[in-house]
């Protein structure tokens, strides 16, 4: 045996590892560090995660490879710089106070973060949104199935996986566990409606899974959140859709999809006490929504206070006058930055909006994912009104990615322009885009 590996030694012996490309190696292990950036998102027990361990890595080794400032994502920049700005100044009086400046830091850090996702998918747009989609729905999957388990007390107990009697996968709130689910429920359905899926008897197991966890978190903001995101995404796929044969396809499955909802939540129904915590949530308002000092008693009141203070309140000053958040990021714009802050944020909010719908229906090779992701933000956009958002990972990622796509398209219809111009003839499809 020794002679005859003395005759044939290994390659690898011989130097074949010269023979691969270290820049290749490289922004291979960028990707791979990115789409595990991304599957940590679900890890949402405490302040900090292994997201935030992998970001700091992730964001200077992708800013080594090169990244860039294009023009179609410098609205976003200038508009989160701004905001940022605003809350610092709000946090000037109370500088000496540790957790309004901890918060201030790490909101900061969270628009550091939608930056770099603008940055990383502006180019190469559709094969890093696509892993990157990938890579959030295995998180999802992760998290949905530790929340189905533990809201079953089939493992954990309460407190871990299950919280006030709600599956909570991986996360401290239910609220935010059910709407984190969202965007991978999107992705697997686009994937059954338009026909893009390699395996769909996978992605509609994997898909009923994530509408399971969707329901067990019981939160009001994730149900209606999840159902006119997942209209907004099919009436786009519709409207869209080159032909009469994939239109049909769309409302036939559509249909089956409703009735196959219907049939697992009246299943769950049928276990422990799901029906009778369904009819607990399924309440308009809860306890602490109603009265002068619950949440909407708390906005009313708050109102009239930030007319009369065009800096705000300062960060969190809002919980210590009325002993709870706004939950309403809206508001909180405008009591964590002042009035400046406030309108930045609904610019911000507006700007993202015209952005999106135009990007699910100008027809270009971006279409697709925009179908996808722009639903899920807007469906936070729209959660906002009755909870805070402005901490939560997975929204800024989600922000990143719509202005990412906005400036790719912006750069592919140049291309289109220029290539068409050196032929001296300008199709009118592209004049309108």
């Amino acid at each position: 045996m020794a002679s005859s590996i003395a005759a044939n030694p290994s390659r690898w012996r011989q130097g074949a590892w010269a023979e691969i490309p270290v820049g290749r190696v490289i922004r291979g292990f960028a990707a791979a560090l990115l789409a595990a950036f991304i599957f940590f998102a679900c890890f949402a027990f405490s302040d900090t995660s292994p997201y935030d361990l992998v970001a700091i890595p992730t964001m200077l080794l992708w800013l080594c490879l090169g990244l860039r400032v294009r023009r179609g994502i410098v609205p976003l920049v200038l508009l989160l710089l701004v905001y940022v700005a605003c809350v610092v100044v709000g946090l000037l009086p109370y500088l000496d106070e540790p957790l309004p400046v901890t918060w201030t830091i790490q909101l900061a850090y969270l628009a550091v973060t939608s930056v770099f996702f603008a940055m990383v998918f502006s180019d190469d747009a559709t094969d890093r949104i696509e892993l990157t989609l990938k890579a959030y729905t295995a998180s999802c999957l992760f998290s949905a199935v530790l929340g189905i388990l533990g809201y079953f007390g089939v493992i954990g107990e309460e407190g871990l996986f299950m919280v006030y009697g709600r599956a909570a996968g991986t996360f401290k709130d239910p609220n935010v566990f059910g709407s984190f689910l969202t965007l991978g429920a999107l992705y697997l359905l686009h994937g059954l409606f338009a026909g893009t899926s390699r395996r769909p008897l996978l992605s509609l197991a994997g898909l009923l899974v994530l509408l399971a966890g969707i329901f067990l978190s019981f939160s009001r903001g994730s149900w209606g959140g999840s159902l006119v995101a997942m209209a907004v995404m099919v009436a786009a796929i519709y409207r869209t859709s080159p032909s009469a044969a994939l239109r049909r396809r769309i409302v036939a499955l559509s249909l089956t999809a409703f009735c196959a909802g219907v049939l697992a939540i009246g299943a769950l129904f049928l276990i422990g006490d799901t029906a009778e915590t369904f009819s607990k949530r399924a309440a308009v308002t809860q306890d602490y929504d109603e009265g002068e000092t619950g949440r909407f008693g708390n906005q009313i009141r708050g109102l009239g206070m930030l007319v009369e203070e065009p800096l705000g309140l300062g960060p969190l000053r809002w919980r210590l006058t009325f002993g709870l958040d706004p939950h309403n990021s809206y508001l909180g714009s405008f009591a964590n930055g002042g009035w400046l802050g406030g309108v930045v944020f609904i610019g911000l909010v507006l700007a993202t909006g015209f952005v999106g719908f135009r990007l699910m229906s100008r027809d270009s090779p971006y279409r697709r994912h925009a179908q996808i992701v722009w639903p899920a933000l807007l469906m936070f956009f729209l959660q906002a009104m009755q909870i805070d958002i402005e901490k939560w990972r997975h929204v800024y990622m989600m922000l990143g990615m719509i202005w990412a796509l906005e400036a790719a398209r912006l750069a592919w219809l140049a291309g289109a322009v220029r290539d068409t111009a050196s032929h001296s003839t300008l199709p009118d499809n592209i004049l309108v885009r």
